[in-house]
Formats: structure tokens, C-alpha cells, sequence
């Protein structure tokens, strides 16, 4: 059986199609790491809300935001903040 010869033309323009996927998953890929550079900020940069203060050696691993609370996760108990005056409403102990 004997093959037809590819025209140039052909050629030419699977090459550009190429091309042009190339492109766009490289812009896609730019993309995607840009947005999950900027959404998730790196893992020192937990900030509390000025009315929140921490108990003395209360260091905060997690923080969670309610609607009208802050719960701190800190080792083995999670300290449960009200928003606005920064009172401590309520400290659960995790320990089994």
C-alpha cells in the first residue's frame, strides 16, 4: 500500500495548531499557580483581630471565623472568641 505525500499546507498549519495548544496550556498553567500563590497565603501570616488577645503561651495553629465568633485552635483546645468585644465565651478541651 502506498501512502499519499502530507501537502506543506497541512503541515504548516498542524504545526501552528501546535503551537498554539502549547501556548495555552502554558498561560493555564501561569494561571493556575498565580491564583494559588495568591489565595493561600504562606503559613506564618495568621492575623487576629486587634480585639482578640491571646492568653499568655497560647501560640494560634488554626483560626476560624463565625459570624459573631473567632474559635482558635492551639494545640489540644480550641478557644472560642466573641467578634467584636474579644471576650473568651468558651475554651474546649480536645484531649481524649
Amino acid at each position: 500500500m502506498e501512502q499519499e505525500p502530507v501537502s506543506e499546507g497541512n503541515l504548516r498549519f498542524l504545526r501552528v495548531l501546535v503551537t498554539v495548544l502549547t501556548v495555552t496550556m502554558i498561560g493555564g498553567l501561569i494561571a493556575v499557580f498565580s491564583v494559588i500563590v495568591i489565595r493561600f497565603p504562606s503559613a506564618g501570616s495568621m492575623v487576629l483581630p486587634d480585639a482578640v488577645q491571646l492568653p499568655d503561651g497560647v501560640a494560634a495553629d488554626a483560626v476560624t471565623f463565625g459570624p459573631d465568633w473567632i474559635a482558635v485552635v492551639s494545640g489540644n483546645e480550641i478557644l472560642v472568641f466573641d467578634r467584636t468585644s474579644g471576650d473568651l465565651r468558651q475554651t474546649v478541651d480536645l484531649t481524649p
